[in-house]
Order: C-alpha cells, then structure tokens, then sequence
C-alpha cells in the first residue's frame, strides 16, 4: 500500500470524500455534478429556442420528460451491457434500480432523452430537429461537468503514466460508500502509482466540442438537426480514443471493449447523416401570437427574442409553430406579416417532413366563384393547432404543413451525464 505521505509532489490528488451527510439525507458529488451539468444545459438550450423564435421556458417542458427518460434509458443501457453485475453468479436483480451506486451510459441517456425530447416538442409543436440543433452545444457542457464526479469517486481512470499530471486514486471502502478505505493510522489509501485521469480528458475534450458546435453553427447556421449530428460525431471520436486508455472493467467484443464498436458505429451514423441531410436553419413563428416590434439591423440568428414582446402575448405559449427559413423570419419580425405561400411551403417542407407533403392534389387553386372573398388561412398548422388560431377556416385545411405536433401549451423533456460507460 502506498500512503499520502509517500505521493510524488508532480501528481493530481482526488478527494477522498463523495458522500456528504445533510442530516438523514445524503449528498452525493456524482449526483450534484450530473444536476449542475443539467442546469448548464437547460440555460444554453434555452438561450437558443428563444433566438430560433420559441416561447420562452419551452426547454423547462422538455426537460420535464427528457431529464427522467434520459436516466433511464442510461441506467437501461448500462444493464444491458454489465448483466453480469445484477443477473449472473452472486449477482442481486434488485441493484439494477440503485442508480445511486453508479452505473449510467451516455449512449443510452441519449437515446432515452431523445425519445422524451420528442414526446414534449410533439405537445409543443417544434420539431425535434430544432430542439435538437439548439441542445447541441450545450449537451457536451453538461458531460464535461458530469465527468468531475467521476473525480470524486475515484473512478474512471486509465493505465499507469510517469506524467506531471498523473493522477492519485484512493482506494474506497466497500463498508462505506463515497469515503476512502484509511488504515490503522487513518490516513487514506492510495493505489500504487499515479494514472491516467481519463474523465479529465473526456470533460477537456467536451468542452472542445462544445465550442466547435457553437463556431461552426454560428458560422454556417446549421439546421434540420446537423448541428446535433455534428456534436455526435465530435463527442464520439474523443471517447474512442479516451475508450482505450481507461483500465476498468467492461465487456469486451474481439477483444476491445464494447464501448469503442458503439463510438464507432455512433459516429458513422452521424457522419451520414451530417453529409445526407440538407437544408437551411429552422425558424419558428408562434401562429396565435401577435408580431412582435419590429427589429432592425444585424444578423437575425443571434438576436434573443426573449427581449420582444414582453408585457403582451407573446410571453405566453403558443398553441403551436409554423416553420419559416430566415428571411421569411426576418421579414416577419420586421413587418408583422406571417409568411405564406410557395416560399414558406419549401422552408417547411425542409424541416421534419416527408417528401411531397406540401404537394396539393391537382386543382387545388381552381376555386368556385365567391371563394376568394373567404379570409386568408396559414398553410402550414398542426393538426388541432388550427382551431386556435382564429378566423373561420375551412374544416381540414392546412393541417399538419410546418408545426410538428398537434396544439397544446403543455409539454415537458435535458439529458444527464453519465457514469459508468
């Protein structure tokens, strides 16, 4: 055994200490970490629906759903891929659901707050590309703050290193939880030698990511979820590489761990869908609020929008969206005019819809006598967002053209970081 009074002065210490006790409840730094790393999150993604046209406190309903399915999906996910650990020899069922004790999965807190994000922007009606492109660089945030309580609970380390920022590990005491074993002397036990801090290069690397989501989305405007795509790809290279440093247990297919084949197989999936998918950035019109004041100058995509309207309507949650390029966007803004014809029909049909579906059956504008003197109706309502909207229309016409999901100010969805995997 190697004590503290015997660790090289060039090393990274950890703190041997991750439990703290507020009367009966305990406060854990790998829980706080994973909560401050949400908050992060929700602010960025925040910040950017309003300057995408979204209500403002939508990010609040999604992560109503997306924070809880994306815990699960990751606590799913690490199951799934230790069984061992709850369902084989010696193994306890029941410890699959103490979350507390570790074990979440990046690749499944994803997938699972993606599924919950989708369920709140349907009750919303945004399309979940525009969440998604608003989240991007404020995810890899979240992870890079998330990783800090791998720090304090000794974990997630590499092989051994002769570096100046070698790491310290304490070895932790099974008959206590979140404190390091001490021996008769009650001085904390280290591991021999100093390590790889491989979750300080994953959150180093996040962080990386997360400002080359930003620069190349304010540069390019990206939408129709590539800049979501382009975090995937950025987060997945890192953590192949950092896969293959780390030193823990995990499973293994031909040899290399399991977590590597999923980096890869994750980023290829982004990488065709970045290069594939087409289309300018997503801007959003609520379709039963007044236009708000008008702006002048600068660049559209980085005006907050949280500064317009306030006092009146607009504060309140829409019944629903219709999808608009920026220009049409900007033109709006400044003249209170909701965008409506072929122009907006294809800046919709660009944003989370199937081919064809602004297609009108043939002699669509062959209309009888009298019809024009009817009042003008937006094309592009979810189905159930239009009888909100005002005006006498016509039953059925223009449901389900640009919003992506039915009328409703309710909603919910966030996603945390991980542990294990």
């Amino acid at each position: 055994m190697t004590h503290v009074s015997m660790t090289p002065l060039a090393a990274l210490p950890s703190p041997t200490t991750a439990v703290w006790q507020l009367g009966p409840v305990p406060l854990r730094a790998y829980a706080l970490c994973i909560v401050a790393g949400i908050v992060i999150a929700c602010l960025v993604t925040e910040h950017r629906l309003r300057q995408r046209g979204v209500a403002p406190g939508a990010v609040l309903d999604i992560a109503v759903w997306a924070v809880p399915t994306g815990i699960i999906g990751a606590r799913i996910y690490h199951v799934i891929t230790s069984p061992e650990k709850y369902f084989g020899t010696g193994g306890d069922p029941w410890k699959a659901f103490a979350i507390w004790e570790g074990g979440l999965g990046i690749w499944g807190a994803v997938a699972g707050g993606a599924v919950g994000a989708w369920i709140a922007a349907r009750q919303l009606g945004i399309p979940l590309t525009v969440v998604a492109d608003a989240l991007a660089p404020g995810l890899p945030l979240a992870q890079a703050v998330g990783r800090l309580g791998n720090w304090f609970n000794n974990e997630l380390y590499g092989g051994r290193t002769s570096l100046p920022w070698g790491l310290e590990i304490h070895r932790m005491d099974p008959d206590n939880p979140g404190h390091a074993l001490r021996d008769d002397a009650n001085q904390p036990i280290l591991e021999p030698g100093l390590y790889h801090p491989t979750f300080a290069y994953e959150a180093l690397w996040n962080l990386g990511v997360a400002g080359l989501v930003f620069a190349l989305d304010r540069r390019f405007k990206l939408g129709r979820g590539r800049a979501f795509a382009l975090y995937v790809m950025g987060y997945t290279a890192g953590r192949f590489w950092i896969e293959l440093m780390r030193s823990d247990e995990a499973n293994r297919i031909l040899g290399v761990r399991l977590n590597v084949w999923t980096a890869g197989l994750v980023f290829l999936g982004a990488l065709i869908y970045f290069l594939r998918v087409r289309g300018p950035r997503g801007y959003l019109i609520p379709i039963d609020a007044p236009a708000p004041a008008p702006v002048t100058g600068g660049d559209v995509s980085q005006v907050d929008l949280s500064q317009t309207g306030k006092g009146s309507a607009a504060t309140v949650a829409p019944v629903g969206y219709q999808v608009v390029d920026e220009e049409q966007f900007t033109a709006y803004r400044e003249t209170g005019v909701r965008p409506d014809g072929p122009a907006a029909d294809d800046a919709a049909a660009t944003d989370d819809q199937p081919a064809g579906h602004d297609d009108q059956p043939e002699g669509h504008d062959d209309q009888p006598a009298g019809h024009d003197d009817q009042p003008a109706e937006p094309d592009r309502l979810s189905g159930g967002a239009e009888a909100g909207a005002g005006g006498d229309r016509a039953a059925g016409t223009g449901a389900g053209d640009d919003v992506d999901a039915s009328a409703g100010a309710g909603g919910a969805g966030g996603r945390p970081a991980d542990r294990d995997n």
